[in-house]
């Protein structure tokens, strides 16, 4: 059986200036929190098949905030 790496997208709290642009490529995976920055939705798993948009998200963050483990 081969190894299954679990990808999981987390935000560095004290990196995220609230501009929201991982919302905006991957709604499925980021939300706003109540003061307006970026969370990770759930427990941060991304789903098979939005493993790119994980990655899109990484690319766009100007703060470096969006982390992307297990990939």
């Amino acid at each position: 059986m081969p190894d299954v790496k679990i990808m999981r997208v987390s935000i560095a709290a004290d990196r995220c200036q609230g501009h929201n642009r991982c919302c905006l490529v991957a709604p499925e995976l980021f939300e706003a929190d109540d003061e307006g920055n970026a969370k990770a939705r759930g427990d941060g798993i991304v789903a098979a098949g939005l493993e790119q948009k994980a990655r899109l998200a990484v690319a766009n963050c100007p703060e470096h905030a969006v982390r992307l483990t297990g990939a």
